[in-house]
Protein backbone atom coordinates (compact mmCIF):
# COMPACT_ATOMS: atom_id res chain seq x y z
CA UNK A 1 0.00 0.00 0.00
CA UNK A 2 1.45 3.34 -1.01
CA UNK A 3 2.01 6.15 1.42
CA UNK A 4 -0.62 8.27 -0.30
CA UNK A 5 -3.19 5.44 0.11
CA UNK A 6 -2.28 5.05 3.79
CA UNK A 7 -2.81 8.78 4.32
CA UNK A 8 -6.21 8.69 2.61
CA UNK A 9 -7.26 5.63 4.62
CA UNK A 10 -6.21 7.27 7.88
CA UNK A 11 -8.12 10.43 6.90
CA UNK A 12 -11.30 8.43 6.32
CA UNK A 13 -10.88 6.55 9.60
CA UNK A 14 -10.36 9.80 11.52
CA UNK A 15 -13.54 11.22 9.95
CA UNK A 16 -15.57 8.15 10.90
CA UNK A 17 -14.17 8.08 14.44
CA UNK A 18 -14.67 11.84 14.82
CA UNK A 19 -11.08 12.40 15.92
CA UNK A 20 -10.88 16.15 15.35
CA UNK A 21 -7.21 16.67 16.23
CA UNK A 22 -6.01 13.72 14.17
CA UNK A 23 -8.24 14.77 11.28
CA UNK A 24 -6.86 18.30 11.25
CA UNK A 25 -3.27 16.99 11.21
CA UNK A 26 -4.02 14.60 8.34
CA UNK A 27 -5.67 17.43 6.41
CA UNK A 28 -2.59 19.54 7.04
CA UNK A 29 -0.41 16.77 5.54
CA UNK A 30 -2.66 16.51 2.48
CA UNK A 31 -2.57 20.29 2.04
CA UNK A 32 1.24 20.28 2.12
CA UNK A 33 1.31 17.53 -0.51
CA UNK A 34 -1.17 19.42 -2.70
CA UNK A 35 0.94 22.57 -2.39
CA UNK A 36 3.98 20.65 -3.62
CA UNK A 37 1.99 19.21 -6.54
CA UNK A 38 0.83 22.69 -7.54
CA UNK A 39 4.40 24.00 -7.32
CA UNK A 40 5.58 21.10 -9.48
CA UNK A 41 2.96 21.86 -12.13
CA UNK A 42 3.96 25.50 -12.26
CA UNK A 43 7.59 24.40 -12.73
CA UNK A 44 6.57 22.30 -15.72
CA UNK A 45 6.87 18.92 -13.99
CA UNK A 46 4.17 16.25 -14.11
CA UNK A 47 2.47 17.35 -10.91
CA UNK A 48 2.19 14.22 -8.77
CA UNK A 49 4.75 13.96 -6.02
CA UNK A 50 6.76 10.80 -5.48
CA UNK A 51 6.95 8.74 -2.31
CA UNK A 52 10.36 10.27 -1.55
CA UNK A 53 8.95 13.79 -1.89
CA UNK A 54 6.09 12.89 0.45
CA UNK A 55 8.60 11.56 2.99
CA UNK A 56 10.58 14.79 2.68
CA UNK A 57 7.40 16.82 3.23
CA UNK A 58 6.53 14.76 6.31
CA UNK A 59 10.05 15.19 7.68
CA UNK A 60 9.81 18.93 7.17
CA UNK A 61 6.43 19.05 8.92
CA UNK A 62 7.82 17.14 11.90
CA UNK A 63 10.78 19.48 12.16
CA UNK A 64 8.50 22.54 12.02
CA UNK A 65 6.26 21.13 14.74
CA UNK A 66 9.20 20.31 17.00
CA UNK A 67 10.60 23.83 16.65
CA UNK A 68 7.18 25.32 17.40
CA UNK A 69 6.77 23.07 20.44
CA UNK A 70 10.15 24.20 21.75
CA UNK A 71 9.20 27.86 21.25
CA UNK A 72 5.83 27.37 22.98
CA UNK A 73 7.49 25.60 25.88
CA UNK A 74 10.01 28.42 26.32
CA UNK A 75 7.14 30.91 26.20
CA UNK A 76 5.21 29.05 28.88
CA UNK A 77 2.39 27.98 26.52
CA UNK A 78 2.35 24.31 27.48
CA UNK A 79 -1.11 23.59 26.00
CA UNK A 80 0.12 24.70 22.56
CA UNK A 81 3.34 22.73 23.03
CA UNK A 82 1.33 19.58 23.75
CA UNK A 83 -0.82 20.19 20.67
CA UNK A 84 2.28 20.49 18.44
CA UNK A 85 3.76 17.30 19.91
CA UNK A 86 0.47 15.48 19.31
CA UNK A 87 0.68 16.53 15.65
CA UNK A 88 4.25 15.22 15.51
CA UNK A 89 3.02 11.84 16.77
CA UNK A 90 0.40 11.63 14.02
CA UNK A 91 2.86 12.66 11.29
CA UNK A 92 5.53 10.21 12.47
CA UNK A 93 3.09 7.30 11.99
CA UNK A 94 3.69 7.67 8.26
CA UNK A 95 7.47 8.03 8.39
CA UNK A 96 9.76 5.01 8.29
CA UNK A 97 11.62 4.02 11.43
CA UNK A 98 14.40 6.48 12.28
CA UNK A 99 17.92 5.05 12.24
CA UNK A 100 19.78 4.97 15.53
CA UNK A 101 23.17 6.73 15.78
CA UNK A 102 25.16 3.54 15.15
CA UNK A 103 23.14 2.80 12.00
CA UNK A 104 23.64 6.39 10.81
CA UNK A 105 27.41 6.04 11.26
CA UNK A 106 27.38 2.75 9.34
CA UNK A 107 25.30 4.31 6.54
CA UNK A 108 27.72 7.24 6.28
CA UNK A 109 30.69 4.88 6.15
CA UNK A 110 29.03 2.81 3.42
CA UNK A 111 28.13 5.92 1.41
CA UNK A 112 31.69 7.26 1.65
CA UNK A 113 33.06 3.93 0.45
CA UNK A 114 30.45 3.58 -2.29
CA UNK A 115 31.04 7.06 -3.71
CA UNK A 116 34.80 6.86 -3.34
CA UNK A 117 34.78 10.15 -1.43
CA UNK A 118 38.20 11.27 -0.26
CA UNK A 119 37.78 14.87 0.78
CA UNK A 120 35.37 17.60 1.72
CA UNK A 121 34.72 18.33 -1.96
CA UNK A 122 32.94 14.97 -2.23
CA UNK A 123 30.50 15.79 0.57
CA UNK A 124 27.65 16.57 -1.86
CA UNK A 125 27.92 13.16 -3.51
CA UNK A 126 27.88 11.39 -0.15
CA UNK A 127 24.82 13.35 1.05
CA UNK A 128 23.06 12.68 -2.28
CA UNK A 129 23.73 8.94 -1.92
CA UNK A 130 22.38 8.99 1.64
CA UNK A 131 19.28 10.95 0.61
CA UNK A 132 18.62 8.50 -2.19
CA UNK A 133 18.69 5.56 0.17
CA UNK A 134 17.57 6.90 3.56
CA UNK A 135 15.03 9.67 2.91
CA UNK A 136 12.83 10.05 5.96
CA UNK A 137 14.97 7.75 8.08
CA UNK A 138 17.58 10.23 9.28
CA UNK A 139 17.89 13.92 10.05
CA UNK A 140 20.07 15.29 7.27
CA UNK A 141 20.65 18.49 9.23
CA UNK A 142 22.55 16.40 11.77
CA UNK A 143 24.10 14.08 9.19
CA UNK A 144 25.81 16.90 7.27
CA UNK A 145 28.29 17.77 10.04
CA UNK A 146 28.95 14.05 10.63
CA UNK A 147 29.81 13.54 6.95
CA UNK A 148 31.97 16.67 7.00
CA UNK A 149 33.88 15.41 10.06
CA UNK A 150 34.42 12.04 8.44
CA UNK A 151 35.77 13.55 5.22
CA UNK A 152 38.00 16.13 6.93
Amino acid sequence: MSLRDRLQGALKEAMKARQANRLSTLRLINAAIKDREIANRSDGAEGLVSEDEILAILGKLVKQRQESARAYEEGGRLELCEQELAEVTVIEEFLPRQLDPAEVEAAIAAAVTETGATGIRDMGRVIAALKGRYTGQMDFGAVGPMVKARLS
